[in-house]
């Protein structure tokens, strides 16, 4: 199995790969403010790649429960300084955590190489002609509604057998866009249009979809999930996001989203270890 984004081009099985987390916002749940200024974020971006990180996710607008939108301008006005600051200086990819055709295309033309959708139920094809235009990587995520109306009484009659249909029904909407299979990610949405029964379904559940045989995406890190389950806060969610992350690497997934790259880093090679021995 091959993924192509641009210049990049990763083939599996492999070792998991570690994708990490930039938040140029005020306000996202965890690390909201912390990177808000260019030369911090790119600070961050840079520690990342050290500490592991093979693709860096950069993202200008919040995405949790009930955030304020961001206008395309706005958006586009925090995340270029960034790309620009990045330039010739990370070696690795760049993935851009955006819903906004406009703000992607913008991304793509300052050096970014993967469009990371939360919005991939939409049924416009702007986006998709943007991405399969630029050759770029596409991670296509499910969620049930938007963040204004996702945690509002979410339901499933099967979580995993209805995330698998919408896999089946993007793949083929993508294809029919121009963008090639090679070129996409899945991303089930944990803590998107998820009660925690249906995120811990999902997680339990996540060899289902090795069936598309296309790369799977997990962001599970520091998410209000585990807050629910387990009564910790965004800081203290560490080894409760590492358990998620382990228990992806068993299941096969390809890609681990994550604020925290070095300690969930060890904790993945160190599972990657123990299967090797499995009889």
């Amino acid at each position: 199995m091959i993924l192509r984004a641009r210049q990049f081009q990763f083939t599996f099985p492999r070792p998991a790969m570690l994708m990490g987390i930039v938040n140029v916002t005020p306000d996202s749940f965890s690390d909201g403010g912390q990177f808000l200024e260019p030369n911090e974020a790119v600070d961050r971006a840079l520690k990342l790649e050290e500490e592991g990180a093979e693709i860096i996710d950069i993202g200008g607008e919040s995405t949790r429960p009930n955030a304020p939108l961001v206008s395309e301008s706005e958006e586009i006005r925090r995340i270029l300084p960034v790309l620009e600051g990045l330039a010739g200086r990370l070696k690795v990819a760049i993935s851009v955590d955006t819903q906004k055709p406009g703000v992607a295309r913008a991304a793509l033309a300052a050096g970014a190489c993967i469009i990371n959708d939360i919005a991939a139920n939409r049924t416009a094809r702007e986006m998709w002609e943007v991405v399969a235009e630029a050759r770029a990587g596409y991670v296509a995520m499910h969620m049930q509604g938007n963040p204004q109306t996702m945690q509002i009484n979410p339901t499933y009659a099967n979580v995993v057998q209805e995330v698998g249909a919408f896999f089946a029904d993007r793949l083929a909407r993508l294809v029919e866009t121009g963008i090639s299979l090679d070129q996409i990610i899945l991303d089930v949405g944990i803590g998107f249009g998820k009660k925690l029964e249906h995120n811990l379904a999902l997680l339990s559940g996540l060899d289902d979809f090795a069936r598309f045989q296309r790369p799977l995406l997990l962001g599970a890190s520091r998410k209000s999930f585990i807050g629910t389950l387990l009564g910790a806060g965004p800081e203290a969610r560490l080894p409760a996001a590492m358990a998620c992350a382990c228990a992806a690497v068993q299941a096969g997934v390809q890609i681990v989203r994550t604020h925290d790259v070095a300690a969930t880093g060890q904790a993945m090679r160190m599972m990657e270890a123990i299967l090797k021995y499995r009889q």
